[in-house]
């Protein structure tokens, strides 16, 4: 969503104050929202340490026969933030992904 705003030109925090009241609200969109629109992710919980745990329910997912394509999409996504530097970056990094994209 934050994405989204930036390259519609709207402003970031407008739109947070916006669908944070409905369906879109959650605990990253009411905690991270500033620190992502100021390009910080110096703190938190760390890509590596996502990439870690996702990795734990993968290879259960496959011991079990579990299909979880979302799940891995996801961790691939993180791969892309710890090749951009970001190993340490907290989770809501992951919209430094989409930026480097554009």
């Amino acid at each position: 969503a934050l994405h989204f705003a930036e390259k519609a030109g709207l402003d970031g925090r407008a739109v947070v104050e916006v669908i944070s009241q409905g369906a879109a609200g959650s605990w990253q969109m009411a905690n991270r929202y500033e620190t992502m629109l100021d390009d910080q992710f110096e703190h938190g919980f760390a890509v590596d340490w996502m990439r870690k745990d996702l990795g734990i329910c993968l290879d259960a997912a496959n011991e079990t026969g579990a299909s979880l394509p979302v799940t891995a999409l996801v961790d691939q996504f993180y791969k892309e933030v710890q090749k951009l530097g970001g190993g340490r970056w907290d989770t809501s990094s992951l919209v430094k992904r989409l930026r480097a994209l554009d």
